[in-house]
């Protein structure tokens, strides 16, 4: 088996290469299931390593490759996700998308150039690894029905004819020191689905309202209704969180409108009741706005699943992790209500979710966001690391 000193110098061997894969990539975004440039300079990528692949999973841009180890071992899928977001990026930057108006401001480019480092070291040292290691560059994580689930459907980690023992996905956090990484057992990001609710009733005129049915007011008190639910309904001791951000009343000062559009979003970290409380807003967005005279119309948008990491496995990748840069260098992560569709491979198979650190000052999902590329360096190593060993067995 390959050392982790072998590893670690390939990686830095390899580090100026990686960095100018991600330049192309962040400098050509796509959004979701539109990934189609990214999908086929990852595929030149993979070829050019003669690495057999599939394509056309997940609508068409989700391609997989198989490497295939010297000696008998366990199947390991290793997942970067490709997809860019709408946000015009900060002109300040060096490195600035050349697509106006859609941006890597998540580090998927960082994934994807990652992955594919990785996907160099194992192919070149084949024949000194055991089992089998499945390259899954999926589209559409940031838009539902998300990449993953779509990947899945279509068989794709299967689509070699091997059944993955363990995925393995990693993801940047903006936050975290460059060359540190962190991880969590069990749950550790949350479900999240969307809530679009219709009030109907009866507008007029704002000075007489014995004559309507007042929908601003009904979807005030559903919005406040809504909050009884996860403070009085859901035991304390789950975590949830159910905000609406968006309240539309098309009327005037003196004009209450028809209809009253609300949105929102409910996070949760427990399955059982995540079902219980969608199925509670329905019951409350109907009876409050019947209470008043009024016609609720619900439709909620099942989101991601919560990302359970195995923990067994996670408590592998910890110490593989630590090998690899030092256990001061690796973090325990909090629990986290942002929700990612990495979520639908841990319902699927043993998985675990970790984090690297890139030291940006502007968060993910901003116009500022710039993460470090030294971060590169070390995030194919540490990657290769687990995936080498978890192959073993």
């Amino acid at each position: 088996m390959l050392s982790k000193e072998t590893i670690r110098a390939a990686a830095e061997t390899l580090y100026d290469q990686t960095v100018a894969m991600r330049r192309h990539l962040h400098s050509h975004p796509e959004l979701s299931f539109k990934e189609t440039a990214t999908g086929a300079y990852v595929a030149e990528r993979l070829r050019h390593l003669n690495i057999p692949i599939k394509t056309g999973f997940a609508t068409g841009p989700g391609i997989v490759g198989l490497i295939e180890g010297g000696r008998p071992g366990r199947t390991i899928a290793l997942r970067a996700d490709m997809d860019a977001l709408p946000i015009c990026e900060a002109k300040s930057h060096a490195v600035r998308s050349q697509n106006e108006g859609v941006m890597h401001a998540c580090g998927h480019d960082l994934h994807t150039a990652s992955l594919l480092t990785v996907a160099q070291i194992l192919q070149e040292n084949r024949a000194e690894l055991a089992g089998r290691y499945i390259l899954v560059f999926q589209p559409g994580e940031e838009s539902w029905p998300g990449g993953a689930s779509l990947m899945l459907k279509d068989g794709a980690l299967e689509a070699f004819g091997y059944k993955p023992d363990a995925v393995i996905g990693a993801h940047v956090l903006a936050e975290m020191a460059t060359g540190h990484a962190g991880f969590r057992p069990g749950t550790y990001m949350a479900s999240g689905d969307e809530i679009h609710i219709h009030i109907n009733g009866r507008g007029g005129h704002g000075g007489m309202p014995h004559q309507l049915t007042d929908t601003v007011l009904i979807g005030c008190e559903t919005v406040v209704a809504m909050q009884h639910l996860v403070a009085r309904e859901v035991p304390a001791t789950i975590p949830m969180v159910l905000s609406f951000g968006k309240f539309e009343a098309d009327g005037a000062t003196n004009v209450i409108p028809n209809t009253v559009y609300i949105a929102g979003t409910m996070r949760t970290m427990d399955e059982t009741w995540r079902a219980r409380t969608l199925e509670r807003i329905e019951q409350v967005a109907d009876g409050v706005a019947k209470t008043f005279g009024a016609r609720a119309e619900v439709e909620i948008r099942h989101g991601y699943p919560s990302v359970c990491n195995d923990a067994a496995l996670t408590a592998r990748a910890k110490a593989l992790t630590a090998e690899m840069l030092g256990s001061e260098n690796v973090e325990e992560m909090p629990l986290r209500m942002t929700a990612e569709d990495f979520g639908y491979y841990t319902q699927r198979y043993p998985s675990v979710f970790y984090r690297f650190g890139v030291s940006s000052a502007a968060g993910a999902h901003t116009p500022d966001f710039a993460p470090d590329e030294e971060s590169l360096r070390t995030a194919p190593a540490v990657m290769a690391w687990m995936a080498i060993n978890m192959a073993e067995g």
